[in-house]
């Protein structure tokens, strides 16, 4: 992967990456700024500015506008904000790259946060929010997190809820964006056919009134946990969703290389644990994984699966089991090597296109301020031992770092601790 990064003269940290054998362009503008960095009463408005920012500009003041502009050119636009980072993308042609790169810059900078065009999107997140109500799947993981993470700014839903969309007011908004989008917090990433020179010249001079200055910083993660917690949503759906995972290590921890390992035995694709005996030997799911999140300074490994409401102590205990025998027995020398060769063939893969080339970029660049080449970080995972999967797995799996989250009819917590207290 060939890259070039500059520092511009106002703070704004950018990198471009030449693709030739491509006639597409992405462009990624990644903010340090997500959920974690609000107040409980403003808990949502990352994501409601995130959505703002489309709602109409000084030079392109009309509602629709922005997405007009863009869709006229075929291009693939969005925005997310997630607990630590927010984004803002367009992949296009590479033709087309000046004119996405003065749409996302115009609307970053020159936003008009009109009154009324606030209320109509206080709507539609509303709505955001009711259908992820109605998602079951999505649902678990957040209410893993809420059961992990308590009432802190790491435990509360991205999007908000209802109370606290309803009360956030346009001068919240403003101070927000005043008091994270700056340059210091900022990362433009290009990648496509595009000529490195001519393109840092582009960014710098579309980016140049982007105030600088320092953001505030969140709340550090405190985390306390002494017993197996649990916690249950009643709900009415077809298929109980069950989240069981353990307290881990955050994304600077030099840990994680084996912790990616050992999420790929436990449940990282088809071959893995988790599959081989909840689906394949057992019959009692559809899907099953093991998910390894790692924010900057937490972190966790799960396992997920949607499972028939009658066998949710059955699939507990079979995971419970599958993570203690992780820990007892450890994991063989085959398993280590299948799992080193599946990462490294999903990594060739992951950068074949221009937006996982910019996604990977920014990220790399907005929390380690440096970038780590996908062939620096294979040498890290192949370097990995069978001794260091066996330390860090006596590490991790402890009863009182264990917790289950599920969407079902399931009401008594007190069988599920009893599970859980068996790792």
């Amino acid at each position: 992967m060939h890259f070039e990064k500059k520092t511009l003269k106002n703070g704004l940290r950018a990198i471009v990456a030449p693709m030739k054998d491509t006639e597409a362009a992405t462009l990624w503008v990644l903010f340090g700024t997500g959920s974690k960095y609000e107040t409980k009463n403003l808990n949502g408005i990352s994501h409601f500015l995130e959505h703002l920012f489309f709602k109409g500009t000084k030079s392109r003041p009309k509602p629709g506008q922005v997405n007009r502009e863009l869709d006229r050119l075929g291009a693939q636009s969005n925005a997310f904000t997630s607990k630590e980072y927010t984004g803002y993308y367009v992949k296009a042609a590479a033709k087309h790259f000046d004119t996405a790169l003065d749409i996302v810059s115009d609307i970053l900078l020159e936003p008009l946060f009109k009154k009324e065009e606030i209320e109509k999107e206080r709507g539609v997140i509303l709505q955001e929010i009711s259908m992820y109500e109605d998602d079951p799947r999505r649902q678990a993981f957040e209410i893993f997190e809420e059961l992990v993470y308590g009432d802190q700014p790491a435990g509360w839903d991205t999007a908000g809820y209802p109370h606290t969309v309803k009360n956030i007011r346009r001068e919240d908004i403003v101070n927000y964006k005043n008091s994270h989008y700056l340059t210091s917090n900022a990362v433009v990433v290009v990648a496509g056919n595009l000529d490195p020179a001519l393109t840092f010249s582009k960014i710098e001079n579309a980016f140049s009134k982007m105030p600088s200055g320092n953001k505030l910083e969140k709340l550090k993660v405190v985390e306390k946990q002494n017993a197996p917690q649990v916690r249950f949503k009643k709900k009415d759906v077809d298929q109980t969703h069950i989240r069981l995972g353990v307290r881990a290590y955050d994304m600077f921890d030099e840990r994680r290389y084996a912790m990616m390992v050992l999420q790929t035995i436990l449940g990282g694709n088809w071959s893995s644990r988790l599959f081989m005996e909840l689906r394949e030997k057992l019959g009692l799911t559809y899907y099953v994984r093991a998910f390894l999140e790692e924010y900057t300074d937490s972190g966790y490994l799960m396992a997920a699966a949607g499972v028939p409401h009658g066998v949710l102590p059955k699939v507990a205990k079979k995971i419970i089991a599958i993570f203690k025998d992780a820990k007892s027995k450890g994991v063989t020398e085959k398993e280590i090597g299948f799992a080193k060769e599946y990462l490294r063939g999903s990594m060739a893969l992951q950068f074949e296109s221009t937006d996982e080339v910019a996604t990977f970029l920014a990220a790399q660049e907005l929390f380690y301020e440096k970038i780590m080449t996908p062939s620096e970080i294979l040498a890290k995972i192949e370097a990995v031992k069978k001794d260091d999967i066996m330390k860090i797995s006596k590490e991790v799996f402890r009863s009182n770092k264990t917790n289950l989250a599920a969407i079902g009819p399931h009401e008594d917590t007190a069988i599920y601790k009893k599970i859980l207290a068996e790792l």
